[in-house]
């Protein structure tokens, strides 16, 4: 069997312009271009395209992805990788959906708060294993310095900024906005320089920029700061990100 372009890009959660580009870079092949310079895949593309996004989930660069597939690595190590993330991510869940349940009925209760019950599952270190195994130590190390020498205030100050780029996003795609557009293009010049206060002025690469914006559609933790409704809005942030990541950088 075959299947179009967009639909397998529907299907994956990724654009039709990112398919093209690992095309470009022969990352992944389309099985046959038809009329029109149409791209047709196969079941083998498609599995290729499935260990692909896994690994960019699990923080490779697109060079790096290329290297692994390359050397016929055996999928089950990542998917082994893939699974104990998602395990621990599951974990940090249900002791948020713990600590608010435990809030709210001692809140109710007018009983006294305990620090450790209301904060359980809030702390930023809980990322450290997550980001040493995709990044490194130095970069775990290098972000944990940034944020404890930032203020309460300069904390909640870059936090704001997010939320008020998410809301930003969120309604320039309620409203029809294109991706490409000025609006939100506007919208994403202001997520580049927030993201890049966050490296610490370390300004992202194209693929680096464009590959975050992939995981606002393949890793749902990043997916609900901008499509907690499931409106479409990470996939329209997605694709902001790669227009600006190939005319900007």
């Amino acid at each position: 069997m075959e299947w179009p372009i967009q639909e397998v890009a529907r299907s994956a959660g990724v654009t039709s312009r990112a398919l093209r580009h690992y095309d470009d870079i022969d990352l992944l092949k389309p099985v046959r271009v038809g009329h029109g310079g149409l791209r047709y895949y196969d079941g083998e593309a498609l599995i290729r395209l499935q260990r692909i996004l896994l690994l960019r989930e699990l923080g490779l660069s697109l060079g790096a992805i290329a290297d692994v597939l390359a050397g016929q690595r055996d999928t089950d190590s990542a998917l082994r990788t893939h699974l104990r993330l998602l395990e621990q991510e599951r974990e940090r869940l249900d002791r948020q959906i713990r600590s608010v349940r435990t809030t709210l009925t001692k809140s109710e209760g007018g009983e006294p708060l305990m620090p450790d019950e209301v904060l359980d599952g809030f702390d930023h270190t809980q990322y450290k294993g997550e980001v040493t195994e995709r990044w490194g130590k130095e970069a775990y190390e290098r972000g944990d310095r940034w944020w404890r020498g930032l203020s309460e205030e300069e904390k909640r100050g870059f936090k704001q900024r997010q939320l008020d780029i998410a809301h930003a996003y969120a309604e320039a795609h309620r409203r029809g906005a294109a991706p490409d557009g000025e609006e939100a293009q506007a919208i994403t010049r202001r997520h580049y320089d927030w993201v890049a206060s966050g490296w610490q002025g370390r300004w992202p690469t194209a693929e680096q920029f464009a590959g975050l914006g992939q995981m606002y559609v393949a890793d749902p933790r990043y997916t609900a700061h901008y499509d907690s409704h499931g409106d479409g809005t990470a996939q329209f942030v997605c694709e902001a990100m790669e227009v600006f990541a190939e005319r900007k950088l």
